[in-house]
């Protein structure tokens, strides 16, 4: 089946956009440690493959593709034994270790490249409403190459978590990268949209910011955000502060011109101490003491450490780039 699908992509149709009214449909799923959620998320997306076939909306060929980032519980057991009961329409890959949603899931979409039409990325959980995946198709038959899910409310999250969510995004735009607010990981991708975010090399990735700088043709498409019925989360408030870190110094250098800003201030500030030092010292009065010396000794300490981490961390990011590592290692695949 996939030598067929394979051919047919080769032969006629074009990246740009193949046979939208029936397209060959995979739907990936980065996991990690997500054993007691997968049983339960394979049947559901196997429910809407079918009933996305028998609408004859997407190819019967269309499929799952589920990726174990490195997981230390039975995730993989679990893959294999849903690819054993279903083999045509459940795929997995299997990663050396453990890398990261961000390269575990460019791992799954340029896997399935060339073995489909489109892609939907989607997390385990599913607290994503999969749902909506007719809705995207529709889209993308309509001409878009990207369809973003875009969250409608807040409903399930702590008030902390929607304060550090709407922080993390408008950090983001005020830093000067690209992004759709309240966009994850949920989305549509075209063949063509694969094949321009496989030109992308680096190592220092941030999905969300690469899909909205790709400026091919995109919709957005709103859907309501599920409650965590088993387990535990993987995107807490530590992950989040750590992919904001990521996507600003990979897609702006604000932050660098904010340090020589920040400098010339302070260089402004010290000349002005100068001036009030010197004309104390002319109208003869007892120039500042342990306060005045002490405190701006601190402060500028304090704010030389800070940007030299904020420097090193770009400097770190060049170094990593230079090397030019794999992003990540396949251990086994199942197709």
């Amino acid at each position: 089946m996939i030598t067929q699908t394979t051919s047919r992509l080769a032969a006629g149709a074009s990246t740009d956009g193949p046979d939208r009214r029936c397209p060959i449909l995979a739907i990936v799923v980065p996991c990690f440690d997500e054993e007691l959620v997968l049983d339960k998320t394979a049947r559901r997306l196997l429910e809407l493959l079918q009933r996305l076939r028998v609408a004859d909306q997407i190819d019967p060929s269309s499929f799952l593709y589920f990726i174990d980032d490195g997981s230390r519980d039975g995730t993989w057991a679990i893959i294999e034994a849903l690819h054993q009961t279903d083999p045509a329409s459940i795929k997995g890959l299997k990663l050396a270790r453990n890398v990261g949603t961000q390269n575990a899931l460019v791992a799954g979409l340029l896997s399935v490249k060339g073995r489909c039409d489109c892609v939907v990325s989607i997390d385990a959980d599913l607290q994503q409403d999969e749902q909506v995946i007719s809705t995207f198709l529709q889209k993308y038959r309509e001409g878009a190459q990207i369809v973003y899910g875009v969250r409608g409310r807040y409903g399930t999250d702590s008030t902390a978590k929607q304060v550090a969510s709407w922080f993390f995004y408008n950090l983001m735009l005020l830093m000067g990268a690209r992004i759709v607010k309240q966009h994850s990981e949920f989305r549509l991708l075209s063949s063509k949209a694969l094949e321009a975010i496989a030109e992308y090399r680096e190592t220092n990735l941030f999905l969300r910011g690469i899909i909205a700088d790709l400026g091919y043709k995109s919709e957005v498409v709103l859907y309501d955000a599920r409650r965590r019925e088993d387990g535990r989360s993987k995107h807490g408030l530590r992950k989040l502060a750590s992919l904001a870190l990521e996507g600003i110094t990979s897609f702006s250098v604000v932050p660098l011109r904010l340090v020589a800003i920040f400098g010339a201030l302070i260089f402004l500030f010290s000349c002005g101490m100068m001036v009030f030092y010197l004309y104390h010292r002319v109208m003869g009065h007892t120039p500042p003491g342990w306060a005045g010396t002490i405190i701006p000794i601190y402060f500028l300490g304090g704010v030389q450490i800070m940007f030299l981490g904020l420097v090193g961390e770009y400097i770190g990011k060049i170094y990593k780039e230079a090397k030019a590592r794999p992003r990540y290692m396949k251990d086994q695949e199942l197709f």
